[in-house]
């Protein structure tokens, strides 16, 4: 896929049999270190089983299924088998606006299971997608792979949605949640406090939190924790820089303090997760 990506655009559909050891000269070897993609990108899993980690979660996908991967996700390929799999990539610029819009919405996701109509319908769509990929002498070429892979991305999203609770559909609780997640995004490096996010939402801090265990099952502490903790993550395994640092970058001039949380939300030392990850 990377010898199409200086267009913005990448599709192939590939198979094989396990994944290959770590030091192979191959592409597929690539994903079993934990990375990030500067793309949107999508797999539909058509045969075998794949274990993936996304954010330090592990999943599992059978076929027919579908997962999106957003930009910022930290993920990597444990384990697979007997696996043929479209996989598309696409930047901002070449998406959809409302597209884009919606995908930015859905993070997080996890793999999706597909029906059988749906599968075939999806599968229609990516062999559509393939086959302009290969017309390379074609003058139109971009703008109708362009065209073909959006239509194929708008499916996966009303598949997603299908499955999951439309904006239209959704409740006070549910609007509310959305919201304060969306604020928790931007803001989670400077504001730590329930209280503040009731803030700029101009609620109570005891209705956010209502509104949020309600739609979630957790806290809103419990979220801006978790939020954090994702961020240290992905810079403890991606950056050289100490604990220490990682914690003023995510706004805790306490290092004590950033510690004891790291340790209470992952049951590891930040230093231990290091050691661990980087082995």
């Amino acid at each position: 896929m990377t010898d199409d990506l200086d267009a913005g655009i990448a599709i192939e559909k590939i198979s094989f049999r396990h994944l290959p050891p770590l030091d192979y000269a191959n592409p597929v070897a690539e994903d079993r270190q934990s990375h990030r993609h500067n793309t949107h990108t999508f797999h539909l899993l058509e045969k075998g089983t794949v274990h993936i980690e996304i954010d330090f979660q592990q999943y599992q996908m059978e076929p027919s299924s579908v997962i999106y991967i957003h930009p910022d996700q930290v993920h990597r390929t444990t384990a697979a088998d007997q696996v043929t799999v479209v996989s598309l990539a696409m930047t901002n610029e070449n998406l959809n606006p409302e597209y884009l819009k919606w995908l930015e919405e859905l993070v997080p996701v996890k793999p999706l299971a597909l029906a059988p109509e749906t599968a075939a319908l999806l599968a229609e769509a990516a062999a559509l997608c393939l086959k302009v990929a290969e017309r390379k002498a074609d003058r139109f070429r971009h703008s109708i792979l362009k065209d073909a892979c959006n239509a194929l991305v708008a499916l996966i999203l009303s598949t997603y949605l299908t499955q999951t609770k439309s904006t239209g559909k959704l409740s006070r609780f549910d609007l509310i949640t959305k919201a304060f997640r969306e604020q928790l995004e931007r803001h989670f490096t400077t504001t730590k406090r329930p209280a503040e996010y009731a803030q700029r939402l101009n609620l109570s801090t005891a209705y956010l939190n209502e509104c949020v265990k309600t739609a979630t099952g957790q806290s809103v502490s419990h979220h801006i924790q978790h939020r954090i903790i994702l961020e240290a993550k992905q810079l403890l395994y991606h950056s050289d820089q100490s604990v220490k640092e990682i914690a003023a970058e995510l706004g805790y001039d306490d290092y004590p303090y950033f510690s004891r949380l790291f340790t209470k939300v992952t049951g590891m030392t930040a230093l231990s997760f290091r050691m661990k990850n980087r082995d």
